[in-house]
């Protein structure tokens, strides 16, 4: 770098013309410290056993309990209304007994318009009940378009 001290034959209206490079240097050795951080993440890979062939056919054919919590925050149990809470923990119960490879599956398909407390209680109760086969149905309904 070069400075101009005061020689007899220039005025004080030029100023330097000459370009600093030296932000340009910096930005590029940071791209380039980027790159080279950036480009072994980019060829690690990760092998995972998949599969071969097709699963076999299931054996038992388990029966589904779809639980619909309406707009009004009413429940319906395989298209029968429940009464009271009572007995929906009763019948979640039911559900709940027995080995796990026969248990029902239980779909909760709950209404867009549901009050999410509602939804949440029922899935909290299921899980406290002991029923691991929890499904949430009916999500098309959220798309927006």
């Amino acid at each position: 770098m070069g400075m101009n001290v005061g020689s007899g034959g220039t005025t004080e209206d030029e100023g330097i013309v000459d370009i600093n490079t030296t932000p340009l240097i910096d930005v590029m050795l940071v791209l380039l410290i980027m790159l080279i951080i950036t480009i072994p993440l980019q060829t690690q890979s990760v092998s995972i056993d998949l599969p071969q062939g097709n699963p076999p056919p299931q054996t038992l054919e388990v029966p589904v309990v779809t639980l619909v919590i309406d707009f009004d925050n009413s429940i319906t149990w395989n298209g029968e209304p429940v009464q009271s809470e009572d007995d929906l923990q009763a019948r979640m119960r039911q559900i709940a007994i027995g080995p796990e490879e026969t248990r029902a599956e239980f779909h909760v398909q709950p209404n867009r318009l549901a009050n999410y407390k509602t939804v949440i209680h029922v899935m909290a109760d299921a899980q406290r009940l002991g029923i691991t086969k929890l499904g949430i149905t009916g999500q098309e309904q959220f798309v927006q378009p």
